[in-house]
């Protein structure tokens, strides 16, 4: 498909507005995710970095759900304005407090567990805002294109933070994040207000996260995959991220080595999202679920001693693997689960995907003790495979996706054939009704 073609997706204004904006603000944070950690160090050590560090993720984790019910009360584009204005707040007030040469434990633990709960608020509702300003039939390649930026902002925050750490402190960068996040609140103000869930917003807040757990569980697809990320994160990720640098430093060239892994995991996934760009499987799923049999290799390869070309291309496979399940799990989700639902679907997905992440990261090492390191990685790269052959037995898995039978497709302002201006098409009717469901894959 030509090159012009596959990026289409970024012609619809709206669209290539908030890519723009997320872009930015992404960048901004993995920046400053280096500058505080580094920061952190200088004023008192791994203690303290490891109680910031923890007060990003645990409210981040628990706060989803919660995040979820206020992305379809309030609607998708109003909850991601107020999660980056309270980012932009508490990356000032981390300037304010890293200006002082020792800065208060518990403030900086303070600020950052209001950044994560703020994360927490922001990421149900982007799976929920995509679908208000693509049309459907452009999902895929715009799930794809976040994909990438994701993936090359994680690989290029960190470079630039090294470059502008050693010419300016830690504060410069953490005030470039918090103007990064005023970008993106900018382009949100631009984009047309989403649509509130009527049922949601006269709904109690349990009530509705009852009505989301319902909707969750009423998809097989959704909690069978949901379920599978979990158990990667437990088994695969999370060791793979603790035992990979202890292999790396005994046999593979130590830390250089094992920052090239990670590095090329993140070009895999660039490379993952070019070729998904105007592509959408027939079976979308199964494609989806295939490709995560790519996680099991990294593992695979250090648990059987392989070199560090043989580490270094598994992880590229793992990464470009990474792009197409989320492009395509994304868009499943968006194109199956009505709207008023979507970002309460997207939390509970989120949460259940990532809820015993942290036990595999703190287990791992303990367990290595008795199994070693390689045990511990070739266990994990036999689950994968096992995991992945399993869920391929779903019918729901191997079936294609259909579109939504009432879907009404989203016509941006366009142009007609003649040259005319053509006013935009509203997203309206049953589709905005939750209680009007979407034609499912059970």
């Amino acid at each position: 498909m030509p090159p012009d073609r596959r990026l289409a997706v970024l012609r619809e204004r709206d669209f290539r507005r908030f890519f723009l904006g997320y872009t930015t603000s992404l960048l901004g944070s993995a920046m400053a995710s280096i500058a505080l950690t580094f920061a952190v160090l200088e004023s008192g050590g791994g203690t303290r970095l490891g109680w910031v560090m923890a007060a990003r993720i645990l409210p981040l984790v628990l706060m989803l759900l919660v995040g979820g019910v206020v992305g379809d009360r309030l609607g998708s584009r109003q909850a991601m304005l107020a999660a980056d204005a309270v980012r932009c707040l508490t990356q000032l007030g981390l300037v304010a407090v890293l200006l002082d040469d020792r800065p208060h434990l518990w403030t900086l633990v303070g600020l950052v567990a209001l950044s994560g709960a703020a994360e927490a608020l922001f990421t149900p509702a982007l799976g929920a805002l995509v679908p208000h300003i693509v049309r459907p039939d452009a999902l895929s390649d715009a799930n794809s294109l976040l994909e990438m930026t994701r993936s090359a902002t994680s690989i290029a925050g960190p470079v630039l933070a090294g470059l502008l750490t050693a010419v300016v402190d830690a504060s410069t960068v953490l005030a470039l994040d918090a103007a990064s996040y005023a970008v993106s609140m900018v382009v949100l103000l631009l984009l047309p207000r989403a649509t509130r869930s009527a049922v949601a917003a006269a709904a109690s807040f349990f009530g509705e996260l009852t009505e989301g757990w319902t909707e969750f569980r009423s998809r097989t697809w959704l909690w069978v995959t949901t379920v599978h990320i979990c158990l990667f994160n437990l088994f695969v990720w999370g060791p793979l991220l603790v035992l990979g640098p202890v292999i790396a430093e005994r046999r593979l060239g130590g830390a250089a080595s094992w920052g090239l892994v990670m590095a090329l995991y993140g070009v895999g996934a660039v490379a993952g999202g070019l070729v998904m760009l105007g592509r959408l499987p027939r079976r979308p799923l199964l494609v989806a679920t295939v490709a995560t049999s790519g996680w099991s290799l990294p593992s695979a390869a250090l648990a059987t001693g392989r070199s560090l070309p043989w580490v270094c291309a598994t992880t590229l496979v793992a990464g470009a693997g990474s792009a197409v399940c989320g492009t395509l799990y994304a868009t499943a989700t968006q194109r199956q689960v009505p709207p008023g639902m979507l970002a309460r679907a997207n939390a509970y997905a989120s949460f259940g995907a990532f809820a015993l992440g942290p036990i595999g990261l703190a287990a791992a090492g303990p367990i290595s003790t008795l199994l070693g390191a390689p045990g511990v990685l070739g266990f994990g790269a036999v689950w994968q495979v096992a995991a992945v052959t399993a869920v391929l037995t779903l019918p729901s898995i191997r079936a294609g996706l259909p579109l939504p039978p009432h879907e009404e497709p989203h016509k941006p302002p366009g142009r007609r054939h003649d040259g005319e201006r053509q006013p935009s098409t509203p997203r309206t009717g049953a589709h905005d009704d939750p209680r009007d469901p979407p034609q499912q894959l059970d």
